[in-house]
């Protein structure tokens, strides 16, 4: 993807040569860099919105910084796509998600450059005061720059970083990037304090007049000064970061790359820690994402001419799990007005956007804080309202102690809506919900459910809703076998699995979404099939009773095998004192690569061909010891 356009983009592949360029050519390489982001993920699709907003930031951090010796970390990543192009994986940024190309996020096994992995928001000012301890231990001239948007610091682990680093005094940057948005517009106080930032300007260009006016030894200097941070602290809330030892900086205009270049040159020879206020419009550059920056977070293939194309109508009229929770939503609501939705900053992703609209009143968006959201929700229920936290697999594991702590140990009515659960395809390892069934499990008065299908969904939502105790259902992302939804809604018998198939010699226990694939497996081999639907609590009489039944007893889960449903099952059957030939397939020890969710599911032998071959194996084996055995006597 080179043509004439790219005068100076081709001439770069690295930052080294960047710093080659003379300054006055820098807004071309950005206007330039831009382009061909917009071309490259117009084709192969990937995070879009974020990238195009931070094209002026990022030259301007390896230009003035010595990366990779400097280190450069990047908040969450969705805006890392301009990074990774500048450092020497530009001809592959079309694979990104794929199988087998470049991570979503930065990932420091693909380059040096990528300092710190990451896929979660908030962690950069943590990892970057790390860094630059880590600099000071050792005696090494280095600066660190973290990089995190307004969006991310809603989330309490920036204010421990800040708190912590600002009584440290290391020589690190902290750069937060304000454009209102992290994939919906953000929320909460922290926002509103932002916002009225951006009349800092005002007030910036009166104080830089008056230090051309006056000299700094003068008394006339020393008087504004002090009066400086008192009308600082009146109309622009700066005085937060300065306070928490931070030297604060801004706000400047982020795609004003000379401005950046001077306060970054700056920044340079000032020593301890520094925050640089920046404001910047998502989608910079490409009216369409300007204008809807949540529909152009993450998109896929496109025409740039036309913008996002409207979804066509497809055959396919099933809804996804994510609809199907937040059509029950909704109706719940309708019948019950104790029901709240809670989100960590997912309504779109969540499926909570009608919800929203409906029931403003009722409706929680707290920002990316799932531990707040979780005790949000405990305090909620101790005042006879019934909470529902709509939250990803992979997040719910940054509110685990909320989770212990602060609902199940009060045995608080709280209803996990666990969207995501499993292998999630090309976000990769850092979003897979591969571990909530282990960790689940283990906790006091926990009840956990996994549905087979889109109506299996809908009535273990309204079964954990009714439930006097804590509360979850998980699904996987996307859609399901297109099983039609019952408007109406039933409590499902607590603990009780379903026989779906009569065989002989193997019963397959199959949890939620391993049913499918598990199905034509039994199919094949003549074998029972069983949907368990609940993981805690288990049907331990029907295992047991299909364990006397059968030679080999195998558990299919899209989840971790270590702790996971397959392991309650063997807890059963030990606890029992039978002795079982039984095999637990589920995702192996091993983080899963990003790729299709066909790919992942087939690499990590979830898929109908991978569950055969697996008990098809262990049928050799015991073919095999069988025929030993009967050889020696």
């Amino acid at each position: 993807m080179s043509s004439g356009k790219y005068t100076l983009l081709d001439q770069i592949a690295t930052p080294a040569e960047l710093r080659e360029l003379e300054e006055d050519q820098l807004p071309q390489l950005a206007d330039e860099l831009r382009a061909y982001l917009l071309e490259a993920v117009s084709k192969s699709g990937g995070h879009f919105g974020a990238g195009l907003g931070c094209v002026e930031l990022t030259v301007a951090l390896h230009y003035c910084f010595e990366t990779p010796h400097d280190r450069v970390v990047w908040d969450v990543g969705h805006q890392a796509y301009p990074h990774k192009i500048l450092t020497g994986r530009r001809h592959r940024i079309g694979s990104i998600k794929k199988t087998g190309g470049l991570a979503p996020f930065p990932r420091r096994e693909e380059s040096e450059f990528d300092t710190f992995g990451v896929g979660h928001s908030s962690t950069s000012i943590s990892a970057a005061l790390g860094m630059a301890l880590a600099a000071d231990i050792q005696n090494q001239s280095r600066r660190v720059v973290a990089v995190i948007g307004d969006g991310g610091m809603t989330a309490g682990m920036a204010f421990e970083a800040l708190n912590h680093g600002g009584a440290l005094n290391p020589n690190m940057l902290v750069v937060l990037n304000e454009n209102q948005m992290s994939i919906s517009p953000n929320v909460g106080a922290m926002t509103k304090m932002l916002a009225r930032l951006m009349s800092g300007p005002t007030v910036t260009n009166i104080r830089e007049r008056g230090k051309q006016m006056m000299h700094r030894d003068s008394r006339v200097w020393r008087f504004m000064s002090r009066w400086e941070e008192h009308v600082k602290g009146m109309i622009v809330p700066s005085t937060l970061f300065e306070e928490l030892g931070f030297n604060y900086l801004g706000p400047i205009d982020g795609h004003d790359l000379p401005a950046l270049l001077r306060v970054l040159r700056t920044i340079q020879t000032v020593d301890g820690p520094n925050l640089l206020h920046i404001i910047t419009a998502k989608g910079k550059g490409y009216p369409p994402a300007e204008a809807d920056p949540v529909k152009y977070h993450a998109v896929g293939p496109f025409d740039p001419e036309l913008g996002i194309a409207q979804k066509s109508s497809s055959s396919d009229t099933s809804p996804s799990y994510t609809e199907v929770f937040g059509r029950w939503l909704c109706d719940m609501a309708e019948l019950d007005e104790r029901l709240c939705a809670i989100t960590p900053a997912m309504r779109e992703g969540s499926g909570l956007v009608e919800f929203e609209q409906r029931f403003p009143n009722r409706y929680f968006d707290v920002g990316i804080a799932e531990q707040h959201a979780v005790t949000l929700a405990a305090g909620m229920a101790c005042e006879n309202t019934h909470p529902v936290v709509a939250i990803y697999s992979t997040f719910l594991q940054r509110a685990y102690d909320q989770l212990i702590h602060d609902v199940a140990v009060q045995n608080l009515p709280v209803l996990f809506a666990i969207d995501r659960a499993g292998l999630v395809g090309s976000d990769g390892p850092t979003h897979a919900g591969s571990f909530d069934l282990s960790f689940l499990r283990c906790i006091p008065n926990m009840l956990i459910m996994a549905p087979a299908d889109e109506n299996e969904c809908r009535q273990m939502l309204f079964t954990g809703f009714q439930h006097a105790g804590p509360a979850a259902v998980r699904y996987p992302r996307g859609k399901g076998p297109g099983k039609k939804v019952d408007p109406d809604m039933t409590a499902l018998p607590i603990g009780k699995a379903e026989l779906v198939q009569r065989g002989s010699g193997i019963v397959i226990f199959a949890f939620g979404s391993m049913l499918e694939p598990s199905a034509e497996v039994a199919k094949r081999l003549g074998a029972t099939l069983i949907n368990m639907r609940f993981i805690k609590p288990l049907d331990a009489a029907l295992v047991c009773e299909m364990a006397a039944m059968h030679n080999l007893l195998v558990t299919v889960e899209e989840n971790a095998v270590a702790g996971g449903a397959g392991s309650a099952v063997n807890e059963v059957l030990a606890n029992a004192g039978l002795v079982s030939n039984i095999i637990n397939i589920g995702l192996p020890d091993r983080f899963i690569e990003h790729g299709s969710r066909d790919d992942c599911l087939h690499s990590a032998g979830l898929d109908t061909q991978g569950i055969l071959n697996q008990v098809n194996t262990r049928l050799s084996e015991v073919n095999m010891t069988s025929s030993a055995a009967g050889s020696d006597l």
